[in-house]
Protein backbone atom coordinates (compact mmCIF):
# COMPACT_ATOMS: atom_id res chain seq x y z
CA UNK A 1 0.00 0.00 0.00
CA UNK A 2 2.84 2.11 0.74
CA UNK A 3 4.44 1.34 -2.15
CA UNK A 4 1.61 2.28 -4.09
CA UNK A 5 1.04 5.80 -2.78
CA UNK A 6 5.04 6.73 -3.42
CA UNK A 7 4.52 5.49 -7.27
CA UNK A 8 1.00 7.58 -7.06
CA UNK A 9 2.92 10.40 -5.80
CA UNK A 10 5.86 10.57 -8.53
CA UNK A 11 4.07 9.84 -10.96
CA UNK A 12 4.01 13.37 -12.66
CA UNK A 13 0.80 14.13 -15.16
CA UNK A 14 1.47 13.72 -18.96
CA UNK A 15 1.37 17.65 -20.02
CA UNK A 16 -0.85 18.35 -23.20
CA UNK A 17 0.99 19.91 -25.92
CA UNK A 18 -1.18 23.25 -27.24
CA UNK A 19 -0.25 24.17 -30.73
CA UNK A 20 1.28 27.35 -31.32
CA UNK A 21 -1.41 29.95 -32.80
CA UNK A 22 -0.91 30.63 -36.61
CA UNK A 23 0.76 33.67 -37.46
CA UNK A 24 -1.53 36.62 -38.17
CA UNK A 25 -1.43 37.36 -42.16
CA UNK A 26 -2.27 40.74 -41.71
CA UNK A 27 0.71 41.56 -39.57
CA UNK A 28 2.94 39.32 -41.49
CA UNK A 29 2.09 41.90 -44.28
CA UNK A 30 1.93 45.24 -42.47
CA UNK A 31 5.58 43.74 -41.14
CA UNK A 32 6.90 43.62 -44.81
CA UNK A 33 5.34 46.71 -45.70
CA UNK A 34 7.10 48.12 -43.52
CA UNK A 35 10.62 46.47 -44.37
CA UNK A 36 9.74 47.64 -47.56
CA UNK A 37 9.14 51.34 -47.05
CA UNK A 38 12.58 51.19 -45.32
CA UNK A 39 14.53 48.86 -47.63
CA UNK A 40 13.12 49.88 -51.37
CA UNK A 41 14.34 53.60 -51.11
CA UNK A 42 17.79 52.19 -49.01
CA UNK A 43 18.53 50.63 -51.97
CA UNK A 44 17.86 53.62 -54.46
CA UNK A 45 20.08 55.76 -52.33
CA UNK A 46 22.52 53.23 -52.21
CA UNK A 47 22.47 52.45 -56.24
CA UNK A 48 22.88 56.38 -56.27
CA UNK A 49 26.02 56.65 -54.25
CA UNK A 50 28.00 53.50 -55.88
CA UNK A 51 26.77 54.74 -59.59
CA UNK A 52 27.79 58.77 -58.81
CA UNK A 53 31.30 57.41 -56.75
CA UNK A 54 32.34 53.97 -58.02
CA UNK A 55 30.66 54.41 -61.68
CA UNK A 56 32.98 56.63 -63.14
CA UNK A 57 36.19 54.39 -62.08
CA UNK A 58 34.66 50.98 -63.42
CA UNK A 59 33.32 51.98 -66.23
CA UNK A 60 35.07 53.61 -69.49
CA UNK A 61 33.24 56.89 -69.70
CA UNK A 62 34.26 59.86 -71.15
CA UNK A 63 36.00 62.76 -68.89
CA UNK A 64 32.79 65.35 -68.10
CA UNK A 65 34.90 68.24 -68.92
CA UNK A 66 36.69 69.29 -72.11
CA UNK A 67 34.51 67.51 -74.90
CA UNK A 68 34.57 67.93 -78.47
CA UNK A 69 32.51 71.02 -80.07
CA UNK A 70 32.01 68.90 -83.39
CA UNK A 71 30.57 66.49 -81.30
CA UNK A 72 28.01 68.30 -79.71
CA UNK A 73 24.43 67.92 -79.12
CA UNK A 74 24.32 64.14 -80.18
CA UNK A 75 21.25 62.47 -79.54
CA UNK A 76 21.04 59.51 -76.71
CA UNK A 77 22.36 55.95 -77.82
CA UNK A 78 25.56 57.38 -79.79
CA UNK A 79 28.44 54.78 -79.45
CA UNK A 80 30.54 55.68 -76.92
CA UNK A 81 27.83 58.28 -75.31
CA UNK A 82 25.42 56.29 -74.22
CA UNK A 83 23.09 59.78 -72.92
CA UNK A 84 24.62 61.88 -75.97
CA UNK A 85 26.49 64.76 -75.57
CA UNK A 86 25.61 68.42 -74.60
CA UNK A 87 26.14 71.38 -76.53
CA UNK A 88 29.96 71.74 -75.71
CA UNK A 89 30.76 68.19 -76.73
CA UNK A 90 30.72 66.79 -72.89
CA UNK A 91 29.34 63.02 -72.15
CA UNK A 92 25.96 63.99 -70.39
CA UNK A 93 26.21 60.89 -68.40
CA UNK A 94 29.50 60.90 -67.06
CA UNK A 95 28.87 64.94 -65.97
CA UNK A 96 25.51 63.06 -64.96
CA UNK A 97 27.06 61.01 -62.24
CA UNK A 98 30.20 63.51 -61.89
CA UNK A 99 27.44 65.78 -61.01
CA UNK A 100 25.54 63.68 -58.33
CA UNK A 101 29.11 62.98 -56.85
CA UNK A 102 29.33 67.06 -55.99
CA UNK A 103 25.88 67.32 -54.27
CA UNK A 104 26.38 63.84 -52.74
CA UNK A 105 29.77 65.64 -51.33
CA UNK A 106 27.69 68.36 -50.45
CA UNK A 107 24.74 66.90 -48.26
CA UNK A 108 26.68 64.79 -46.85
CA UNK A 109 29.16 67.18 -45.35
CA UNK A 110 26.91 69.14 -44.51
CA UNK A 111 24.77 67.12 -42.51
CA UNK A 112 28.01 65.61 -40.84
CA UNK A 113 28.98 68.88 -40.05
CA UNK A 114 25.17 70.08 -39.00
CA UNK A 115 25.12 66.78 -36.95
CA UNK A 116 28.41 67.21 -34.97
CA UNK A 117 28.31 70.90 -34.73
CA UNK A 118 24.15 71.56 -33.87
CA UNK A 119 24.10 68.33 -32.15
CA UNK A 120 26.69 69.25 -29.83
CA UNK A 121 24.94 72.68 -28.96
CA UNK A 122 21.43 71.60 -28.28
CA UNK A 123 22.54 68.47 -26.16
CA UNK A 124 25.01 70.97 -24.20
CA UNK A 125 21.80 73.83 -24.24
CA UNK A 126 19.44 71.28 -22.75
CA UNK A 127 21.76 69.75 -20.23
CA UNK A 128 23.59 73.20 -18.97
CA UNK A 129 19.38 74.72 -18.57
CA UNK A 130 18.65 77.50 -16.74
CA UNK A 131 20.13 81.37 -18.03
CA UNK A 132 22.48 79.22 -20.66
CA UNK A 133 20.32 77.22 -21.74
CA UNK A 134 17.74 80.30 -22.60
CA UNK A 135 20.92 82.53 -24.07
CA UNK A 136 21.75 79.86 -26.46
CA UNK A 137 18.07 79.13 -27.57
CA UNK A 138 17.34 82.79 -28.37
CA UNK A 139 20.31 82.90 -30.36
CA UNK A 140 19.25 79.80 -32.17
CA UNK A 141 16.20 81.69 -32.28
CA UNK A 142 17.46 84.76 -33.98
CA UNK A 143 18.62 82.64 -36.24
CA UNK A 144 15.84 80.27 -37.49
CA UNK A 145 13.67 83.89 -37.75
CA UNK A 146 15.30 85.46 -40.86
CA UNK A 147 14.35 84.04 -44.12
CA UNK A 148 16.80 81.44 -44.76
CA UNK A 149 16.87 81.39 -48.24
CA UNK A 150 16.81 84.80 -48.82
CA UNK A 151 20.52 85.16 -46.39
CA UNK A 152 22.12 81.76 -48.06
CA UNK A 153 21.89 83.63 -51.49
CA UNK A 154 23.27 87.12 -49.87
CA UNK A 155 25.87 84.54 -48.30
CA UNK A 156 26.78 82.53 -51.20
CA UNK A 157 26.98 85.81 -52.94
CA UNK A 158 29.37 87.07 -50.37
CA UNK A 159 31.69 84.15 -50.12
CA UNK A 160 31.78 83.18 -53.64
CA UNK A 161 30.76 80.31 -56.08
CA UNK A 162 32.95 77.07 -55.26
CA UNK A 163 32.21 73.95 -53.56
CA UNK A 164 33.73 74.85 -50.12
CA UNK A 165 31.56 78.09 -49.99
CA UNK A 166 28.64 76.35 -51.03
CA UNK A 167 29.48 73.61 -48.01
CA UNK A 168 30.36 76.63 -45.65
CA UNK A 169 26.72 78.41 -46.19
CA UNK A 170 24.65 75.53 -46.12
CA UNK A 171 25.95 74.56 -42.81
CA UNK A 172 25.81 77.82 -41.47
CA UNK A 173 21.94 77.21 -41.99
CA UNK A 174 21.54 73.49 -40.84
CA UNK A 175 23.21 74.37 -37.14
CA UNK A 176 20.27 75.90 -35.76
CA UNK A 177 17.30 73.73 -36.69
CA UNK A 178 20.22 70.72 -35.90
CA UNK A 179 20.30 72.29 -32.36
CA UNK A 180 16.79 72.70 -31.95
CA UNK A 181 16.36 69.03 -32.34
CA UNK A 182 19.24 67.64 -30.21
CA UNK A 183 17.68 69.94 -27.36
CA UNK A 184 14.66 68.74 -27.66
CA UNK A 185 15.79 65.45 -27.36
CA UNK A 186 18.04 65.80 -24.95
CA UNK A 187 15.55 67.22 -22.58
CA UNK A 188 13.30 64.06 -23.03
CA UNK A 189 16.03 61.96 -21.84
CA UNK A 190 17.23 63.72 -18.82
CA UNK A 191 14.03 62.41 -17.48
CA UNK A 192 15.24 58.98 -17.79
CA UNK A 193 16.03 57.17 -14.24
CA UNK A 194 20.17 56.45 -15.34
CA UNK A 195 20.36 59.82 -16.63
CA UNK A 196 19.56 61.09 -12.83
CA UNK A 197 21.27 58.03 -11.37
CA UNK A 198 24.63 58.74 -13.48
CA UNK A 199 24.12 62.19 -11.69
CA UNK A 200 23.55 60.96 -8.20
CA UNK A 201 26.90 59.22 -8.73
CA UNK A 202 29.01 62.04 -9.47
CA UNK A 203 29.96 61.43 -13.06
CA UNK A 204 31.76 64.36 -14.16
CA UNK A 205 29.05 65.98 -17.35
CA UNK A 206 31.17 65.96 -20.44
CA UNK A 207 30.89 61.72 -19.38
CA UNK A 208 27.34 61.55 -18.87
CA UNK A 209 26.71 63.16 -21.96
CA UNK A 210 29.05 60.94 -24.26
CA UNK A 211 27.80 58.02 -22.94
CA UNK A 212 24.16 58.65 -21.50
CA UNK A 213 22.70 61.05 -23.93
CA UNK A 214 24.81 61.01 -27.21
CA UNK A 215 23.38 56.91 -27.82
CA UNK A 216 19.64 57.65 -26.91
CA UNK A 217 19.64 60.93 -29.21
CA UNK A 218 21.45 59.81 -32.17
CA UNK A 219 18.10 58.11 -33.61
CA UNK A 220 16.48 61.16 -33.56
CA UNK A 221 19.35 63.32 -35.16
CA UNK A 222 19.62 60.37 -37.53
CA UNK A 223 16.47 60.56 -39.32
CA UNK A 224 16.53 64.35 -39.16
CA UNK A 225 19.81 63.80 -41.04
CA UNK A 226 18.25 61.75 -43.65
CA UNK A 227 15.55 64.42 -44.20
CA UNK A 228 18.07 66.80 -44.52
CA UNK A 229 19.89 65.34 -47.23
CA UNK A 230 17.16 66.24 -49.59
CA UNK A 231 16.72 69.70 -48.39
CA UNK A 232 20.48 70.38 -48.63
CA UNK A 233 20.57 69.03 -52.37
CA UNK A 234 17.61 70.61 -53.74
CA UNK A 235 19.33 74.05 -52.17
CA UNK A 236 22.77 73.34 -53.59
CA UNK A 237 20.72 72.74 -56.59
CA UNK A 238 19.02 75.94 -56.58
CA UNK A 239 22.62 77.79 -55.98
CA UNK A 240 24.31 76.06 -58.71
CA UNK A 241 21.20 77.00 -61.35
CA UNK A 242 21.64 80.49 -60.02
CA UNK A 243 25.35 80.59 -60.67
CA UNK A 244 25.78 80.90 -56.59
CA UNK A 245 26.80 77.44 -56.05
CA UNK A 246 29.75 74.91 -57.62
CA UNK A 247 30.54 76.94 -60.53
CA UNK A 248 31.13 75.34 -63.94
CA UNK A 249 33.17 73.73 -65.74
CA UNK A 250 32.73 71.46 -62.20
CA UNK A 251 29.47 69.52 -62.88
CA UNK A 252 26.63 69.00 -60.33
CA UNK A 253 22.85 68.52 -60.96
CA UNK A 254 21.90 72.69 -60.70
CA UNK A 255 24.26 73.92 -63.40
CA UNK A 256 23.43 71.31 -65.31
CA UNK A 257 19.89 72.36 -65.59
CA UNK A 258 20.79 75.83 -65.79
CA UNK A 259 23.11 74.98 -68.74
CA UNK A 260 20.91 73.49 -70.83
CA UNK A 261 17.93 75.32 -70.48
CA UNK A 262 19.43 77.92 -72.88
CA UNK A 263 18.43 75.01 -75.65
CA UNK A 264 15.85 73.26 -74.25
CA UNK A 265 13.22 73.74 -77.12
CA UNK A 266 16.39 71.73 -79.26
CA UNK A 267 17.67 69.39 -76.40
CA UNK A 268 15.51 68.80 -73.90
CA UNK A 269 16.65 65.70 -72.53
CA UNK A 270 19.68 67.54 -71.29
CA UNK A 271 17.65 69.12 -68.87
CA UNK A 272 15.38 65.87 -67.70
CA UNK A 273 18.00 63.42 -66.65
CA UNK A 274 19.61 66.10 -64.37
CA UNK A 275 16.41 67.08 -63.41
CA UNK A 276 15.34 63.22 -62.77
CA UNK A 277 18.27 62.42 -60.49
CA UNK A 278 17.43 65.12 -58.36
CA UNK A 279 13.86 64.15 -58.31
CA UNK A 280 14.98 60.48 -57.41
CA UNK A 281 17.54 61.03 -55.05
CA UNK A 282 15.74 63.30 -53.06
CA UNK A 283 12.65 61.65 -52.93
CA UNK A 284 14.79 58.74 -51.82
CA UNK A 285 15.89 60.43 -48.92
CA UNK A 286 13.04 61.89 -47.88
CA UNK A 287 11.20 58.58 -47.89
CA UNK A 288 13.91 56.34 -46.29
CA UNK A 289 13.60 59.21 -43.48
CA UNK A 290 10.30 59.62 -43.40
CA UNK A 291 9.90 55.55 -42.87
CA UNK A 292 12.93 55.49 -40.79
CA UNK A 293 11.70 57.86 -37.95
CA UNK A 294 8.04 55.98 -37.87
CA UNK A 295 10.42 52.85 -37.05
CA UNK A 296 11.96 54.60 -34.32
CA UNK A 297 9.07 56.14 -33.11
CA UNK A 298 6.98 53.01 -33.26
CA UNK A 299 4.08 54.24 -35.36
Amino acid sequence: MAATETETTTTSPKTVGVAPLPPDPKVSRSKLRRHLLVWVPAGVVLTIVLACFVGPLIFPLAPPVGGNVLESALPPGTPGHPLGTDVNGNDVLSRLLHGGRSSLIVGITVNVIGLTIGGTVGAISAYLGGKSDSLIMRALDVLIAFPSLVLLVVLAQILGPSLPNTILALTAFSIPAVSRVSRSATLRVMNMPYLQAAELSGSPGWRILLRHVVPNIAPQLTTYAMLGMGLVIVTEGALSFLGLGIPAPRPSWGNMIYDAQQSMSATPMLVLWPAVALLLTVLSFNMLGENVRDEVTGK
